[in-house]
């Protein structure tokens, strides 16, 4: 699995729950670290776009963003032409972003769900395959 990178970001909310995802998933993927690495107030929009625009730029194959809702750093990263920024609150969803929407990025609610839930979710985004068949017509209209 070392192929794949992951690039990684969050802002103040979602500070905590970076450092713990990266420790559990460092051994198994290359890591791109974008911060914040601190706990202090910052601006989402900064994280977001350095993420999103790793992954269109190809220097990471997919991304994790997290924020207090995951919805601030979900519109930034949408922004970008080729990123699918899906928000994930379970598991289930998790797998959903992936298999029918091809998600590239999945973004993860800090204040809504547990750290170990996020990282439930960030290995279940990472595992899950994306189905293809009707759901890549469908994929292939969001950018048109």
């Amino acid at each position: 699995m070392k192929d794949i990178t992951i690039a990684i970001g969050c802002d103040h909310a979602g500070y905590e729950y970076r450092q713990y995802i990266i420790e559990a998933i460092e051994e198994k993927y290359p890591v791109v670290d974008f911060g914040t690495t601190t706990p202090d107030s910052v601006d989402y929009p900064d994280f977001a776009h350095k993420v999103a625009t790793a992954v269109q730029t190809k220097e990471a194959h997919c991304g994790i963003l997290l924020c207090g809702t995951a919805n601030g750093v979900a519109m930034t990263a949408n922004k970008y032409k080729e990123v699918r920024a899906g928000l994930a609150w379970t598991i289930e969803v998790a797998q959903l972003i992936k298999q029918h929407n091809n998600a590239n990025i999945v973004c993860i609610p800090a204040r809504y769900t547990s750290k170990q839930q996020a990282l439930q979710i960030v290995e279940t985004f990472l595992n899950t395959p994306f189905e293809g068949g009707r759901h890549e017509r469908r994929v292939n209209k969001i950018c048109s």
